[in-house]
């Protein structure tokens, strides 16, 4: 499901396999912030490139897992699992690139959102379809990505964006197509694997520690609306209608 390889020069390589369309299951989520977590603590690692194969990025997470689930321990389980690999990205040691093709949606809009350089082919679609799920989160990471108004229309729309626009922002660093993305990201973690890999850390650490917003806290945050949800039997009709 979750795989990682490091070369020589110290880029490392995190995939996300798990078909058909990446939406990782509870235990996928926290594999996930396992690997992030064990690459960034080895000091042979310089730059980790995060990417998929398959059809898509990422379509999030798994929601017909959630609607097998006689509780809110699936629910529990993989908004914890959600965070544990938002921040295992934010909170990696080294730089994190984020390769992204197809679709990117929900917690794959979280994962993007909290890498620090996303390179993406021109197939690559950004959105948070979680109002059509029952659910809200990720806002946070999106608003990384696009504008504050864009995100807001996009989160009550679920429209998504295409790469090309967001590298008008400057969110996404480069547009290649779809056959080109893993050299073109490896690329980009070869320029920063050059640098002085202490100097390297020490900048990923600086960065996070003048961000502005508190992401963890943030995501946490809004997850509290979606367990006041599924609490009150709202999301459980609109996922039943999605999977209609």
């Amino acid at each position: 499901m979750i795989g990682s390889s490091v070369s020589a020069d110290g880029v490392a390589e995190c995939v996300m396999d798990h078909p058909p369309v990446n939406a990782l299951p509870v235990a996928g989520w926290f594999e996930l912030a396992r690997v992030l977590r064990s690459l960034g603590d080895d000091q042979a690692v310089r730059v980790v490139v995060l990417r998929a194969e398959g059809r898509g990025f990422s379509a999030g997470v798994d929601i017909k897992e959630l609607q097998a689930s006689s509780d809110f321990s699936a629910l529990v389980g993989v908004n914890r699992g959600c965070a544990a690999a938002f921040t295992a990205v934010y909170e990696c040691q080294v730089p994190v690139i984020a390769a992204v093709h197809g679709f990117c949606l929900g917690g794959g809009v979280g994962l993007a959102g909290n890498a620090d350089i996303v390179v993406a082919s021109d197939d690559a679609t950004f959105g948070l379809p979680e109002v059509d799920r029952g659910a809200l989160g990720a806002a946070t990471h999106l608003a990384r990505l696009v504008p504050q108004h864009r995100m807001r229309a996009m989160m009550y729309t679920s429209a998504t964006a295409t790469a090309s626009e967001l590298h008008s922002y400057g969110s996404v660093l480069q547009v290649v197509r779809r056959d080109q993305l893993r050299d073109a990201a490896l690329a980009v973690a070869r320029q920063v694997a050059a640098k002085n890999p202490a100097v390297i850390r020490a900048a990923k650490e600086s960065l996070n520690g003048i961000d502005p917003v508190d992401v963890r806290r943030s995501y946490r945050y809004e997850q509290g609306y979606t367990f006041e949800l599924n609490l009150s039997g709202v999301a459980d009709r609109v996922r039943d209608q999605f999977g209609q």
